[in-house]
């Protein structure tokens, strides 16, 4: 059953797209048109900000098959969401600070039945476009130069 349980790349998936959507904290009214939940980007962000990395494509594919099947989260047209079952698993795991966050889900998750498999698919070009978008939010613009100050 080695690789049957949930594992930390679950946990870190997870705990990303639940601080990305604000934590449960800002639900969006009934008759708004912009769906709830993120975008991937928003989870790779919050990813890369929780263990300075960005998960890779596989890594995105694996945990959102588990923690969808598992009925903890959901996703459509682009749309990454916690479920009530997310959320509740969420308010409910012991405090232990944001830093650990990871670890305590994925000792939250270990004590549950085993993982879920849901059917979802995430293709490179996608993983890459939300790679770049984030890409594009954090780097820093150069300065501008005048033509007549260039040296060259």
């Amino acid at each position: 059953m080695g690789d049957e349980g949930w594992r930390w790349a679950d946990a870190w998936i997870f705990v990303s797209l639940v601080i990305a959507g604000g934590a449960g904290r800002h639900r969006r009214s009934a008759t708004t048109r912009r769906p709830e939940g993120v975008r991937l980007a928003d989870v790779l962000s919050t990813a890369d900000h929780l263990n300075h990395a960005i998960p890779g494509r596989h890594e995105v594919e694996a945990a959102v098959r588990r923690l969808a099947g598992a009925e903890l989260i959901n996703v459509a047209d682009g749309w990454f969401r916690v479920t009530p079952a997310g959320e509740q698993l969420w308010r409910t795991r012991p405090r232990n600070g944001l830093a650990s966050a990871v670890e305590t889900v994925h000792a939250v998750l270990s004590r549950r039945a085993a993982p879920g498999s849901a059917d979802w698919d995430l293709h490179e070009d996608e993983h890459a476009a939300a790679v770049l978008e984030f890409s594009a939010r954090t780097s820093v613009p150069r300065p501008r130069r005048s033509p007549e100050n260039d040296p060259t």
